[in-house]
């Protein structure tokens, strides 16, 4: 899912400086993972939704995988409140890793 008027291509100029956060999930909680983070940022229950660009989940064999796009790769504050914001709504304690 993405905002509208970007494509989920690295060449759409929305993304071309963007980055992405990564969260590595077993089996069996892509469902509800996708649909809390979904919401979240529906509802702009974050401070940093206006950053994001879209949201993708990518169902593996093994593991699945949730990445939240963002606009600007180099902003460390930003992927560090993004990060808070995934733990916390995950329920995600800090040592779990994010990428």
């Amino acid at each position: 899912m993405f905002r509208q008027g970007i494509k989920p291509i690295w060449e759409d100029p929305s993304n071309k400086s963007g980055g992405k956060l990564t969260v590595r999930l077993t089996k069996g909680l892509a469902s509800r993972f996708w649909e809390s983070v979904l919401l979240a940022i529906i509802g702009e229950e974050w401070d940093v939704c206006d950053e994001i660009c879209g949201v993708v989940m990518s169902i593996r064999e093994n593991e699945d995988i949730l990445a939240i796009w963002n606009r600007n790769a180099d902003n460390q504050i930003l992927l560090a409140k993004l990060k808070d914001c995934v733990r916390t709504t995950l329920n995600c304690p800090s040592w779990v890793r994010t990428e």
